[in-house]
């Protein structure tokens, strides 16, 4: 399994980003595929989480309503789009892949490097 996200950066408080996590061929046909992230001095959270169909998708209480999980299998993607983002948002957003929903929520299997977003107030 092969995931690589980029797409990070800084942005203002109430400003918009969108990550990408590109996956292997097999990987994005096969895994349910998320995001995860880690903030400095605290632990790995999960974000939101993705069916190989792209038709069912799952969120953190904290980011729904602002974040947006998508995928194009065509291109082998996950996206995040992240709007109305929050200082609190500041982390390390890792891409996740996982055979079911609940090791994708809770214990992914597979991770992929971590991308740095940072949210200024």
């Amino acid at each position: 399994v092969q995931l690589q996200a980029c797409g990070g950066g800084l942005v203002q408080a109430g400003g918009s980003l969108r990550l990408s996590c590109a996956a292997d061929k097999r990987t994005s046909s096969t895994y349910i595929m998320g995001w995860f992230r880690q903030a400095h001095g605290k632990e790995r959270e999960f974000v939101a989480a993705i069916m190989w169909s792209g038709g069912s998708t799952n969120y953190a209480d904290s980011v729904k309503g602002r974040f947006t999980i998508s995928r194009d299998n065509a291109k082998n993607t996950v996206y995040l789009q992240m709007n109305s983002l929050k200082p609190e948002d500041t982390a390390v957003y890792y891409c996740v892949a996982g055979e079911t929903l609940e090791v994708v929520t809770t214990q992914p299997r597979h991770w992929g490097p971590g991308t740095q977003v940072t949210v200024s107030s």
